[in-house]
């Protein structure tokens, strides 16, 4: 059983759903949902990491499920929303974490580049959000939705696809928090700067010392870290905060810069 900062019992008899629940962040978030007393599925867009996922979670004394999902798919969001209804009647939970992207600068982007970034961190997003708040939350006038997106405030050179994406996401936040206001479902963000973690492996070590190097404490943040603001505005403790984006960043948004002054390669 993993520890945490929060109360036992927290979520206690409530049910969550993360996406991209079986590795990194995800894991660690769902991890902790669980000890905190919460039914936790899973859904990633790979069986092995379903299975390790689920595995995982119940090696830990929680009760769990997972289900292979691809959140660009509509019909596949809404199997899962529907799985885990038929299995606990509820969601109380849902923390839209799954994503993905690829660095590259804007005038190398493909169109087909761009379109897959959109719809994975976007559009998948949304069919998430949609299938669980009208099948479970809207109905039940009550539901927690924390959706993970980057640091953005400042553009995201390197990385346009994704920061058009996120900063969607973000909007959308703010929107479906409005909306849903006075139906009992409370919409907000959080926007992790670099974190050492599965997802920012690919990046490799030089570009993560970059990263360390324009953030003004002077290092890169956890999964634990993310974890702990994740699991707060998914509780019930901070009611009244919603349509918010809390950066997880060591001030990042606020200051630094890693992109390189000169021109890159032409291929």
């Amino acid at each position: 059983m993993i520890e945490s900062i929060f109360a036992r019992g927290l979520f206690s008899g409530q049910v969550a759903v993360v996406t991209g629940g079986g590795t990194g962040i995800g894991f660690r978030v769902a991890s902790e949902l669980g000890a905190l007393g919460a039914r936790v599925a899973i859904g990633s867009r790979k069986q092995e990491n379903v299975d390790a996922g689920v595995a995982g979670l119940r090696a830990g004394g929680i009760d769990a499920m997972g289900q292979v999902l691809d959140v660009r798919e509509p019909e596949s969001c809404v199997a899962l929303a529907d799985a885990v209804l038929a299995r606990w009647g509820k969601i109380d939970v849902l923390v839209n974490n799954a994503g993905g992207q690829f660095p590259t600068p804007a005038e190398s982007l493909s169109p087909r580049g761009w379109e897959a970034v959109i719809r994975n961190n976007l559009n998948g997003l949304f069919y998430m959000t949609h299938a669980i708040a009208t099948r479970a939350m809207l109905p039940a006038r009550r539901g927690r939705i924390v959706n993970v997106i980057a640091d953005v405030a400042r553009g995201f050179p390197g990385m346009v696809h994704t920061g058009a994406a996120r900063a969607g996401v973000d909007n959308m936040t703010k929107t479906l928090a409005v909306e849903w206001a006075n139906r009992g479902v409370r919409v907000n963000a959080c926007a992790p700067g670099t974190i050492r973690s599965s997802g920012t492996q690919q990046y490799g070590e030089a570009t993560l010392e970059l990263s360390r190097q324009a953030t003004p404490v002077k290092r890169l943040g956890t999964v634990d870290e993310v974890s702990r603001v994740i699991v707060l505005l998914a509780s019930d403790s901070i009611d009244f905060v919603t349509g918010a984006t809390w950066y997880i960043d060591g001030g990042g948004s606020l200051w630094g810069d890693v992109w390189p002054i000169e021109e890159p390669t032409p291929p």
